[in-house]
């Protein structure tokens, strides 16, 4: 079941860690979201963290138990300097995520955290380098999650 609901990025790092992020997997081979909420319990039973479990905490339960990573950990491309013409793409299901960069070579400043949204680039102040997001969620859920 959370298998299909789950999808590497296809990003492998075999460069320096430098940027850090962390995104929820996307569905490979089957469009639907995964269950995110549990079939709850039958009355004077005690609850099991599978049946009461919602939103990230089940996605994250379902995909343990599957022996699956819900979450890609790997860090940013640290092989470059981003630039506003060739940023640094952080892929993410939302309008904004919220990235560090420790500089380019890696480790070469402390981690600076800032937000890198959808429709606008974020320049790191310690070392230049420019993310951009490589947003892959549904455009019309940010709108619709409001009214």
């Amino acid at each position: 079941m959370f298998k299909a609901a789950l999808r590497s990025t296809g990003h492998v790092c075999t460069t320096p860690f430098r940027a850090l992020s962390v995104s929820a997997r996307r569905a490979s081979d089957h469009p639907s979201q995964p269950e995110i909420y549990g079939p709850g319990i039958k009355p004077g039973e005690v609850p099991t963290d599978e049946a009461q479990a919602t939103g990230l905490e089940r996605f994250e339960l379902l995909a343990e138990m599957e022996g699956l990573e819900a979450f890609d950990t790997e860090p940013l491309d640290a092989s470059r300097v981003g630039t506003p013409s060739d940023p640094i793409k952080v892929f993410a299901l939302n309008n904004e995520r919220i990235i560090g960069c420790t500089g380019c070579p890696a480790d070469s400043h402390d981690v600076l955290w800032f937000t890198v949204k959808k429709d606008h680039q974020a320049r790191c102040a310690e070392c230049g380098s420019v993310y951009a997001l490589d947003f892959q969620g549904n455009p019309d859920a940010h709108a619709s999650a409001h009214h």
